[in-house]
């Protein structure tokens, strides 16, 4: 729990966060390789120079590594880890629910797993969806729209095979549909993770809550427009908010856009754990104020009340968490790593 400087306790949910395994003994080709050092790019490229891994760390972390960086070190009440396989590039893939899920076997107060699937597998798609209801009891998954999958280099979430997909999660409960509409990275196409099909999918599945990871950058203007009409259609910070450090008045920018559209309720928090670590970032977005110049053109504030939000109510809001019996919860989990 991150506990302020004015002595409040703010309930923090981390909606975008990962476990993955990008090592050179995984990588299954040189694509394998370009993705994990585009993402290390990022890391090193947006975070404060205290903050930066050596690359072997970035590539391979440990359980260990993830449970403290996150809850002992870390502000997390709660991280939803979201699983993305890209096995077109590593020989185990990338960050499989399988590998979340054991993490999570020692945690099970702290992480919530999301699923993933890919619905250019046809029916294999509806029946692994049917797998990850019954193994894992999933809430949510996460959407990878520039996933490679042998010749295809993407997909549409209006694509027929989709539908069928998000049919069959309306109807088993996987309300929260985690959509990947930011920048690209190497070696996928900018042009797949474009965000208009978010518009058609969020009108014809009002089931269902599409939280659009990365608000769309660089496609801010058409994600707002998008989900100021779309009721079910929400804000994930991730790769947003790291510019809080690196380019403070953007972020001013990116999130004053987002409170004069979207308002207060549609935006949650990620750390995009491990290309950042959330307790920097949880400290430097309560300590900032939009540029008066960036509130008054929009008239918007981000207030504490505001921030409270965005950190953690909003999030468990869409999952359901009870927050008083999660603090209860959470009172006896562990401070210091369990043994395996």
């Amino acid at each position: 729990m991150y506990r302020t400087p004015e002595g409040k306790d703010i309930f923090v949910v981390d909606g975008h966060t990962h476990f993955w395994d990008g090592s050179p003994e995984n990588q299954k080709n040189i694509h394998g390789k370009q993705f994990i050092d585009c993402f290390y790019a990022y890391h090193t490229g947006l975070s404060p120079k205290e903050q930066l891994w050596e690359k072997g760390k970035f590539e391979k972390y440990s359980a260990d590594d993830l449970y403290r960086d996150l809850f002992i070190d870390g502000p997390d009440d709660v991280a939803i880890v979201q699983s993305t396989y890209l096995k077109d590039f590593y020989k185990n893939g990338f960050n499989t629910i399988e590998r979340n899920a054991e993490v999570a076997k020692r945690y099970p107060e702290r992480f919530i797993v999301n699923g993933a699937f890919d619905p250019r597998d046809g029916e294999k798609a509806l029946e692994y969806i049917h797998f990850l209801k019954e193994t894992y009891n999933v809430k949510g998954v996460k959407m990878y729209t520039a996933e490679w999958n042998g010749a295809s280099k993407g997909w549409k979430l209006t694509d027929p095979d989709a539908y069928k997909c998000f049919e069959l999660c309306e109807k088993l409960g996987i309300k929260n549909i985690h959509v990947h509409k930011g920048p690209t990275i190497i070696p996928l196409s900018k042009d797949a993770f474009d965000v208009h099909d978010v518009d058609h999918a969020a009108t014809d599945f009002q089931g269902l809550n599409w939280i659009i990871e990365h608000c769309g950058l660089p496609r801010l203007d058409d994600f707002c427009w998008i989900a100021t009409q779309e009721t079910n259609v929400y804000g994930g910070l991730a790769v947003a908010l790291p510019f809080i450090h690196s380019r403070p008045r953007y972020f001013g920018e990116v999130i004053g856009e987002l409170l004069f559209w979207i308002g207060p309720e549609k935006i949650l928090f990620g750390s995009d754990y491990a290309i950042w670590t959330p307790r920097w970032l949880v400290e430097k977005f309560w300590a900032y104020q939009i540029p008066q110049d960036i509130a008054a053109e929009r008239g918007v504030q981000l207030t504490d009340e505001i921030k409270e939000k965005i950190l953690g109510l909003n999030a468990a809001r869409l999952y359901n968490i009870d927050i008083e019996a999660k603090k209860k919860a959470l009172a006896s989990s562990p401070f210091s790593i369990a043994a395996e």
